[in-house]
């Protein structure tokens, strides 16, 4: 893991509307998963496989519950990172998220696909650079890596980098990374602090974990029933 502060690269507090907005739009995003439940559950299943969910800067396991619960319904063995609150790139952290990689890949036996949340995505790179064999895909939601040159360097393996211009946190620029044979940018209209429960979210989480892990394929939003509004253009 990295020497990096508490503070993710590219955070920056956005004055404005988007900023003092954030609660608010991350309680819409909660009442449209209610109200598009119905909808998710014709989201893609794939082979299981184990699955590591990271939560972003100074947030614990009770952010990602919901994510993880929507997973676990998709049938993958999911887990979070039990470390407590993500104070940033502690010494426990830096020691313990290998070793826990290393303990779900082993009882599996197979690769383990990482989630992260903001800053929780930037620590799913760095464990994706560190033990590649490890690691089957990494999706990153609103994380800043590509505020740092060495955070943005392409992956040895497949990455999906969720990003929204409507993210009220993080400069949602520097979520992004240059797209490649297996690494993308997906777009939402999401908040940042909405994004663990956003419906589109979570569909392109559930698309990108149905993936073959021999065959990826670039995101393609759904079509059915309206789907494809959830999904702006990519720039």
């Amino acid at each position: 893991m990295s020497d990096r502060g508490a503070v993710p690269p590219g955070r920056r507090r956005r004055p404005g509307l988007l900023a003092a907005t954030e609660p608010v739009r991350a309680l819409a995003s909660a009442g449209a998963l209610a109200a598009g439940l119905p909808l998710l559950h014709l989201a893609p299943r794939g082979e299981p496989h184990p699955v590591l969910v990271l939560p972003g800067l100074m947030a614990s396991d009770v952010s990602t519950q919901v994510l993880r619960i929507w997973l676990k319904r998709l049938g993958y063995p999911v887990v979070g990172w039990e470390l407590g609150r993500n104070r940033g790139a502690t010494q426990e952290i830096r020691d313990a998220l290998p070793r826990l990689l290393d303990r779900l890949a082993a009882e599996h036996g197979t690769a383990v696909s990482i989630v992260g949340q903001s800053l929780g995505g930037i620590f799913a790179r760095e464990l994706a650079r560190r033990a590649p064999r490890q690691v089957r895909q990494v999706v990153s939601l609103g994380s800043p890596f590509g505020s740092g040159r060495s955070l943005a360097r392409p992956l040895q393996v497949p990455s999906t980098a969720v990003y929204s211009r409507w993210d009220g946190v993080v400069d949602w620029r520097a979520c992004r990374q240059r797209p490649g044979p297996r690494s993308e940018n997906v777009a939402v209209h999401a908040s940042h602090l909405g994004m663990g429960h956003d419906p589109a979210v979570l569909w392109v989480i559930a698309d990108r974990l149905a993936q073959p892990r021999h065959d990826w394929q670039p995101f393609r939003p759904p079509t059915r029933f309206g789907l494809g509004a959830l999904f702006p253009p990519e720039d």
